[in-house]
């Protein structure tokens, strides 16, 4: 099965997550796309994130009418921080019947050459990228690249970070989220302080 791999911290999931993992799952070869939950991205400061097991749960709740999308906390038992090379050798050792490709935004694709090991996740992965506003200009040697392949999927400029700022200042971001998502973020009063 060809899976596309669709990391983030997911802190909130948003609707705008939805829309390009269910883009992907539609309207490319991928089977299969994962939403990784990453429990410390080495570019984030952890102190802002949500419980793991709490992002995984409002991961379940906002896929769980998408057959195709699946949540996936491989990254919880991983040493911290996680980087993405580490986990493709992970999942390729234990599931080795699927073929993993790497979703991501034009934004991360212009960031990609800091990635550990990232000339052999490109040797070794299809990488399918969505467009972003403001993503700069694209590094000349990921133009034309065989394994890179850009999707027109719908442009997407909303960020967990705003939806978070938004809560903490009660605003109302009933929109923003899947409604079980919100329903939950509400009931819990998460994202408050």
């Amino acid at each position: 099965m060809k899976i596309g791999l669709y990391f983030g911290t997911f802190n909130p999931i948003h609707v705008g997550h939805l829309i390009i993992a269910n883009h992907m799952a539609e309207n490319s070869d991928l089977e299969q796309i994962w939403m990784v939950v990453t429990p410390h991205n080495p570019h984030k400061e952890k102190n802002t994130l949500l419980d793991d097991y709490q992002r995984l749960h409002l991961v379940k709740l906002a896929t769980e009418d998408y057959p195709k999308i699946k949540p996936s906390d491989i990254e919880f038992k991983l040493p911290q921080p996680n980087y993405t090379v580490n986990t493709l050798a992970h999942l390729k050792d234990k599931y080795p019947q699927h073929e993993y490709c790497l979703i991501m935004g034009e934004d991360n694709l212009n960031s990609f050459h800091k990635w550990k090991n990232y000339g052999f996740i490109l040797e070794n992965h299809d990488i399918y990228v969505y467009p972003r506003l403001n993503s700069g200009e694209i590094d000349g040697r990921f133009l034309n690249h065989l394994k890179i392949q850009r999707v027109g999927a719908p442009v997407i400029e909303l960020s967990s970070t705003f939806i978070r700022q938004s809560i903490k200042n009660n605003k109302n971001i009933r929109p923003l989220l899947p409604y079980n998502v919100w329903e939950y973020v509400d009931h819990n009063n998460l994202y408050k302080k």
